[in-house]
């Protein structure tokens, strides 16, 4: 049975460090979202960070939120939807940096040299969703919105969400302070097996146009 964890945010160092690649973690406390249009504007457009954010939350969620403006003027978050994070790479060491942030939360992982190089010297790890189509159950551990930046100018997907959350997941640990990662290595042992797979291939029946039997042939 998975290993599961229970965070209260901003989450310690001694919390952070004691997370094992595998384990299931679930989140208390203040969740902020933030990607490429919260990252440009902050970090290369001049705006400042909201007030109070590095003092609430310690948590960077790539994710592009399900919200309703409901009578009353709250918002109603009907599911949280996670991105991809290695699309943000060239933005992260410096808006870790910025906003002291510890935990990144998106799908799909980061490049292998970043857990290493990025997120491990600044004392970060990586929790990845689990599985595709969760963003409804992740919605449910959204109590409500603290407070919503940039909404007009960015819209829903982009705009800088902080979220209250209970229980809020599950989400696996992908990375750990040491810079190890989960799908970095299982995808190692992925590739071992491609290689044994193209070297058992048969020659093309009909030789369409770009086919090929070697890998180094592949555009990606």
């Amino acid at each position: 049975m998975l290993e599961q964890v229970s965070l209260d945010l901003p989450a310690t160092h001694e919390a952070i460090a004691s997370l094992k690649l595998g384990s299931v973690v679930y989140l208390n406390g203040i969740v902020y979202t933030a990607r490429e249009g919260v990252y440009d504007r902050i970090l290369n457009g001049g705006s400042q960070l909201p007030e109070g954010l590095i003092a609430s939350s310690n948590v960077n969620f790539h994710c592009s939120p399900a919200a309703a403006l409901q009578d009353d003027g709250k918002y109603h978050i009907g599911g949280v939807t996670a991105t991809a994070s290695f699309r943000f790479s060239k933005y992260l060491a410096k808006w870790l940096d910025l906003t002291n942030t510890k935990i990144i939360i998106g799908k799909g992982g980061m490049p292998a040299a970043d857990y290493k190089s990025i997120l491990a010297p600044r004392g970060a790890v990586y929790l990845t969703t689990v599985g595709y189509g969760t963003g409804a159950l992740l919605g449910r551990g959204v109590q409500g919105v603290e407070a919503v930046h940039w909404l007009d100018e960015l819209g829903i997907a982009q705009a800088m969400w902080m979220f209250r959350v209970k229980d809020f997941g599950p989400f696996l640990v992908d990375s750990d302070l040491q810079g190890n990662s989960l799908f970095a290595q299982q995808g190692e042992l992925v590739n071992k097996n491609i290689e044994s797979l193209y070297n058992g291939l048969k020659a093309p029946a009909l030789h369409r146009y770009g086919e090929t039997r070697d890998r180094k042939d592949e555009l990606m």
